[in-house]
């Protein structure tokens, strides 16, 4: 039997990074959707691949590039710096060794935005009908919602906030956040 060949999908951007603004354009990234179910009575690891996943439903740890949000019982947002994935996706696969757990490389579907500023949760309101106060979706909250008509992770990390999307979503979002931004300009 012919031995598995890993493919590597190339990335090309499709949007340009943007450093400035109250809506930017963030690099690529690596990224990758955990899913783990945990047997009756264990308890699922606190960490992987030197990502916590100790967090409770939809919140967030980790660092602004480097991250787990935890979106279900069992699943999580992984993201990382753009060529970490390399090693770190065998680094997890081993921390979880002896579990089942389904780990896919999801970084060239998606793509990502910053939204900071005193109009940030405004600028995603237009879009998200959720309350992103600080009460409500205080920093290291993280969700999977909808943005007009997209579905998004949302995470949000200090002050700031940062939205997912699929690709292919990219210039509808990227288009929507600029014309919300617009109102407060």
């Amino acid at each position: 039997m012919p031995e598995p060949v890993a493919i590597q999908a190339r990335r090309a951007p499709i949007l340009a990074p943007s450093a400035s603004g109250a809506v930017r354009v963030l690099p690529a990234a690596d990224r990758f959707v955990l899913q783990m179910k945990a047997p009756r009575g264990a308890v699922l690891p606190s960490a992987a691949g030197g990502f916590d996943l100790s967090g409770p439903l939809n919140s967030v740890r980790g660092r602004p590039e480097r991250f787990a949000a935890r979106l279900g019982p069992g699943e999580w947002l992984l993201v990382c710096p753009e060529g970490e994935g390399t090693a770190t996706e065998p680094a997890i696969a081993a921390d979880l060794a002896g579990r089942f757990f389904s780990l896919v490389a999801v970084g060239h579907r998606n793509a990502a935005f910053l939204l900071s500023g005193p109009h940030a949760a405004d600028i995603l309101n237009a879009g998200i009908a959720l309350d992103l106060s600080d009460t409500a979706f205080p920093p290291g909250s993280a969700t999977r919602t909808l943005l007009g008509k997209t579905e998004v992770v949302l995470v949000r990390a200090g002050e700031a906030f940062r939205l997912e999307c699929w690709r292919s979503f990219a210039p509808y979002v990227h288009a929507f956040l600029q014309d919300a931004a617009r109102e407060f300009a």
